[in-house]
Protein backbone atom coordinates (compact mmCIF):
# COMPACT_ATOMS: atom_id res chain seq x y z
CA UNK A 1 0.00 0.00 0.00
CA UNK A 2 1.77 3.17 -1.09
CA UNK A 3 0.48 6.56 1.02
CA UNK A 4 0.20 9.32 -1.42
CA UNK A 5 0.10 12.85 0.15
CA UNK A 6 -3.93 14.46 0.66
CA UNK A 7 -4.94 17.46 -1.76
CA UNK A 8 -4.31 19.63 1.18
CA UNK A 9 -1.02 18.43 2.16
CA UNK A 10 0.13 18.84 -1.44
CA UNK A 11 -1.63 21.98 -2.06
CA UNK A 12 -0.19 23.51 0.91
CA UNK A 13 3.20 21.89 -0.26
CA UNK A 14 2.71 23.73 -3.63
CA UNK A 15 2.35 26.92 -2.22
CA UNK A 16 5.00 26.77 -0.43
CA UNK A 17 7.19 26.19 -3.29
CA UNK A 18 5.73 29.00 -5.24
CA UNK A 19 7.16 31.32 -1.81
CA UNK A 20 10.02 29.72 -2.13
CA UNK A 21 10.77 29.96 -6.05
CA UNK A 22 9.13 34.39 -5.84
CA UNK A 23 11.44 34.34 -2.82
CA UNK A 24 14.58 32.34 -4.73
CA UNK A 25 14.19 35.00 -7.65
CA UNK A 26 14.77 38.27 -5.10
CA UNK A 27 17.69 36.66 -3.64
CA UNK A 28 19.83 35.98 -7.14
CA UNK A 29 18.56 39.39 -7.94
CA UNK A 30 20.02 40.88 -5.05
CA UNK A 31 23.02 38.74 -4.60
CA UNK A 32 23.78 39.18 -8.78
CA UNK A 33 23.56 43.74 -7.95
CA UNK A 34 26.61 42.48 -4.98
CA UNK A 35 28.11 40.30 -7.46
CA UNK A 36 30.23 43.19 -8.72
CA UNK A 37 33.53 44.08 -6.97
CA UNK A 38 33.07 47.61 -7.25
CA UNK A 39 29.45 47.67 -6.21
CA UNK A 40 30.71 45.28 -3.09
CA UNK A 41 32.80 47.67 -2.24
CA UNK A 42 30.80 50.65 -2.37
CA UNK A 43 28.49 49.07 -0.05
CA UNK A 44 30.44 48.13 2.20
CA UNK A 45 31.44 51.80 2.79
CA UNK A 46 27.94 53.07 2.79
CA UNK A 47 26.86 50.48 5.14
CA UNK A 48 28.79 52.09 7.36
CA UNK A 49 28.06 55.52 7.37
CA UNK A 50 26.27 57.42 4.69
CA UNK A 51 28.95 58.58 2.13
CA UNK A 52 29.60 61.61 -0.22
CA UNK A 53 30.98 60.65 -4.20
CA UNK A 54 34.02 62.46 -2.88
CA UNK A 55 34.47 60.15 0.16
CA UNK A 56 33.62 56.90 -2.07
CA UNK A 57 36.09 57.72 -4.45
CA UNK A 58 38.91 58.42 -1.92
CA UNK A 59 37.80 55.34 0.18
CA UNK A 60 37.81 52.85 -2.54
CA UNK A 61 39.99 53.62 -5.27
CA UNK A 62 36.89 53.61 -8.03
CA UNK A 63 37.10 56.52 -10.31
CA UNK A 64 35.25 58.14 -12.31
CA UNK A 65 32.89 57.40 -14.58
CA UNK A 66 33.28 53.64 -13.42
CA UNK A 67 32.16 55.03 -9.52
CA UNK A 68 29.12 56.99 -10.66
CA UNK A 69 27.65 54.28 -13.19
CA UNK A 70 28.24 51.55 -10.15
CA UNK A 71 26.35 54.02 -7.69
CA UNK A 72 23.26 54.51 -10.21
CA UNK A 73 23.02 50.47 -9.78
CA UNK A 74 23.01 50.77 -6.58
CA UNK A 75 20.58 53.28 -6.02
CA UNK A 76 18.21 51.86 -9.34
CA UNK A 77 18.09 48.51 -7.72
CA UNK A 78 17.21 50.31 -4.16
CA UNK A 79 19.85 49.10 -2.11
CA UNK A 80 20.97 52.90 -1.20
CA UNK A 81 19.12 56.11 -1.35
CA UNK A 82 20.80 59.67 -1.71
CA UNK A 83 20.54 62.97 0.00
CA UNK A 84 21.34 66.46 -0.99
CA UNK A 85 23.68 68.52 1.54
CA UNK A 86 24.40 71.82 -0.08
CA UNK A 87 26.12 70.94 -3.34
CA UNK A 88 26.79 67.56 -2.07
CA UNK A 89 24.82 64.12 -2.58
CA UNK A 90 25.32 61.90 0.50
CA UNK A 91 24.48 58.09 -0.14
CA UNK A 92 22.69 55.69 2.32
CA UNK A 93 21.95 52.26 2.88
CA UNK A 94 18.17 51.80 1.96
CA UNK A 95 17.68 48.47 2.20
CA UNK A 96 17.59 46.26 5.42
CA UNK A 97 18.22 42.91 3.79
CA UNK A 98 21.19 44.03 1.83
CA UNK A 99 22.69 45.60 4.80
CA UNK A 100 22.11 41.54 6.72
CA UNK A 101 23.84 40.15 4.03
CA UNK A 102 26.63 43.30 4.17
CA UNK A 103 27.65 42.17 7.69
CA UNK A 104 27.06 38.67 7.16
CA UNK A 105 30.00 38.73 4.03
CA UNK A 106 31.89 41.12 6.42
CA UNK A 107 32.22 38.45 9.29
CA UNK A 108 33.09 35.83 6.50
CA UNK A 109 35.45 37.43 4.50
CA UNK A 110 36.50 40.65 6.13
CA UNK A 111 37.01 39.33 10.00
CA UNK A 112 37.61 35.71 8.64
CA UNK A 113 40.41 36.53 6.53
CA UNK A 114 42.52 37.96 9.85
CA UNK A 115 42.67 34.90 11.40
Amino acid sequence: MTLHPTPAVQSAAEIDMAAMRAHAGEAVAMLKVLGNEDRLLLLCQIARQPRTVGELEQLTGIGQPTLSQQLGVLRREGLVSTEREGKFIRYQAADARALQLMQVVHQLFCEGAQS
